[in-house]
């Protein structure tokens, strides 16, 4: 297996930024999950800054994810964490809630970015500048690298904490994906205040009880 190469990472943000200073990259988490809210983080990383075994962040341990979210949180130009409720989710749709997540963002960023680059191929409406997607943007881009493991952690953080509300639910075991331990504990349980009934629709038609 070929070595994952770190630094293309850096480059390919060289050449997207081509003399700009505030390029940003935009990711989400947690548009799959039955439980929580989406997150999304916007990075604006400084040209020379550069993280040990910064990329996707479904590749790298939790623990190494913990060690990078201080790393860029500290080190970052500018930083910004938005989150779409259970609530906008069942409203809106996963879509558009991810979108609002990602707007929020950008919008928590201290000063407006020159360029956007978003991981997947669907571009949010209301974005502060000009904007690209980037298909799998988080093992291409640094910038979009560490928007999605601010975004990660942030999630993972929050599900943490509402496993000590739920504590029925195991949040902190599963963060709130469909794991078999999941479906068994919302058919014991019911489908809590946290849980995304859109995504439950057979359960719900099947009579699990709704909190």
């Amino acid at each position: 297996m070929t070595a994952f190469d770190f630094e293309s990472l850096y480059r390919f943000d060289d050449q997207c930024r081509d003399g700009l200073t505030r390029l940003c990259g935009i990711d989400e988490a947690g548009r799959g999950p039955l439980a929580g809210p989406v997150f999304a983080a916007a990075v604006v990383l400084k040209p020379e800054t550069r993280f040990n075994f910064l990329r996707d962040s479904k590749k790298i341990t939790a623990k190494r994810r913990e060690a990078l979210f201080d790393q860029i949180t500290e080190q970052a130009l500018d930083y910004g964490i938005g989150a779409a409720s259970v609530e906008e989710i069942d409203r809106l749709n996963i879509l558009q809630a991810t979108y609002l997540a990602m707007e929020r963002a950008a919008a928590a960023l201290k000063q407006i970015p020159e360029r956007i680059l978003v991981d997947g191929n669907r571009m949010p409406p209301n974005l502060p500048c000009e904007a690209f997607t980037q298909i799998k943007g988080d093992d291409t881009s640094a910038s979009i690298a560490a928007a999605a493991v601010l975004a990660k952690v942030s999630r993972d953080r929050y599900m943490t904490r509402l496993d000590e509300k739920y504590p029925e639910y195991g949040f902190a075991r599963h963060k709130g994906y469909g794991t078999a331990y999941h479906y068994e504990q919302i058919r014991a349980n019911g489908i809590s205040p946290v849980h995304r009934r859109s995504f439950l629709k057979k359960e719900i038609a099947s009579g699990v009880p709704i909190l």
